[in-house]
């Protein structure tokens, strides 16, 4: 693995995997492997982010646990 040096600080995560992905020996996935990732990455192949809009993070869980199967994908999400 190598390091890319050169992004601001400031630069969106999402940019940032874009641009190591477009590159010649940029990141890959491994088949069969998969990322976990925020919502803020969106919907791409090899990563896995959480529904959004759904409840997610666990401190909104602690009063009443999931009420359907994309809270409760969520909920394990977060955990990971």
């Amino acid at each position: 693995m190598g390091i890319l040096s050169g992004w601001e600080g400031s630069a969106h995560d999402s940019h940032v995997l874009s641009d190591a992905l477009s590159r010649l020996r940029g990141l890959r996935i491994p088949k069969g492997k998969y990322y976990l990732a925020d919502a803020g990455y969106g919907i791409r192949k090899g990563y896995i982010t959480p529904y959004r809009d759904i409840r997610y993070h666990l401190k909104k869980f602690s009063a009443q646990g999931p009420e359907n199967a994309k809270e409760l994908f969520n909920l394990r999400h977060s955990s990971l």
